[in-house]
């Protein structure tokens, strides 16, 4: 799967050589969940193309949580069709908050990957 955006978007890989990290701590460390690095520790690419460049990441996560609120909705009314709908919407907001650090971390990859691409000859940079 390497070269493509979805192993860089899961594995959370530079998109451009696919060999560097761009966050620095792990998924649930919150005390590094917006930790990334400034530049790819293998290729040197600039991770924040501008300014602001991943306020367009927001729009990433809101379709993101809106797909995991309707699925989470519709799983929990398959299974617990007797419950209130209190109950359906605690589902809702708790599955968004255990996967709110996923969001965050899946949202910025690929708005990341978006605006570049796999350069083999950067991944060779190093080896």
């Amino acid at each position: 799967m390497k070269g493509t955006r979805l192993y860089s978007i899961f594995k959370e890989k530079c998109p451009v050589c696919q060999e560097g990290e761009v966050f620095e701590g792990r998924t649930y460390n919150l005390r590094k969940l917006g930790k990334m690095h400034t530049n790819c520790p293998h290729c040197g690419h600039k991770y924040e193309i501008e300014n602001g460049f991943f306020y367009g990441a927001m729009y990433v996560s809101y379709g993101i949580t809106v797909a995991a609120s309707v699925a989470t909705f519709v799983l929990s009314y398959w299974l617990f069709p007797d419950q209130s709908s209190w109950f359906h919407i605690g589902m809702i907001v708790a599955v968004i908050f255990i996967l709110a650090p996923v969001t965050f971390r899946i949202s910025r990859m690929v708005w990341m990957n978006f605006f570049s691409h796999y350069d083999p000859e950067k991944a060779k940079k190093h080896e």
